[in-house]
């Protein structure tokens, strides 16, 4: 493999962890929403709430994850 396709096999890969955050992002948005329309709800089911509310707590950790990747090395 030469150069310019490293290179190229770089940007591919910068371009998918970059798509993957904005979506994880809208994702993590479109479920705070959620949640914040269901506490307002008396009769919310609980375990319902606390699988979304893990859900987004997960989406939070792939979210840092991904962006701590995107972020260069300064040691390096």
């Amino acid at each position: 493999m030469n150069v310019s396709d490293e290179k190229n096999n770089v940007n591919t890969d910068l371009f998918k962890n970059i798509e993957r955050l904005r979506q994880l992002r809208i994702e993590h948005r479109d479920l705070d929403d959620v949640i914040s329309r269901l506490s307002m709800d008396f009769k919310v089911d609980e375990l319902q709430m606390k699988r979304l509310k893990r859900r987004k707590l997960m989406l939070k950790d792939q979210i840092a994850r991904l962006e701590s990747q995107l972020i260069p090395d300064l040691n390096a």
